[in-house]
């Protein structure tokens, strides 16, 4: 089990880049593929970003592609979420959370069993 928190959230403008990262406490955190989820108010929760244990392997929901990159670094336990060009559908609580399981690359919340509090951003049109 891991512990997270999110830090980096704010209010921007629409067009504007904003860095969440995802800091990780605990053991092994480098066995644990990293996803970020996103909740807009009256919305479901839905995937945006995941990346395996390596980090070599990230993969995106179709909607942020070309905009957002996500990345870690083990040796500081450390997942960032590059957030660029921002929208103001963008806008949401953003939510890290770790995954043992093999089938992480789905992106299903449910594959996810560590989750941070979450981390708000505002976009301004």
């Amino acid at each position: 089990q891991v512990h997270l928190v999110e830090s980096g959230g704010g209010l921007v403008q629409a067009g504007d880049s904003l860095r969440l990262s995802c800091a990780a406490s605990g053991r092994m955190f480098s066995n644990y593929a990293v996803g970020w989820f996103r909740q807009a108010p009256g919305k479901e929760r839905e995937f945006v970003a995941v990346i395996d244990w390596s980090g070599d392997s990230p993969y995106y929901a179709d909607f942020v592609k070309g905009r957002f990159t996500i990345s870690r670094d083990n040796a500081k336990n450390m997942v960032n979420l590059q957030m660029n060009s921002l929208k103001p559908e963008d806008a949401a609580n953003y939510y890290c959370a770790a995954s043992g399981r093999p089938t992480w690359y789905f992106g299903r919340a449910s594959d996810f069993a560590s989750w941070g509090p979450g981390a708000q951003v505002t976009v301004s049109s």
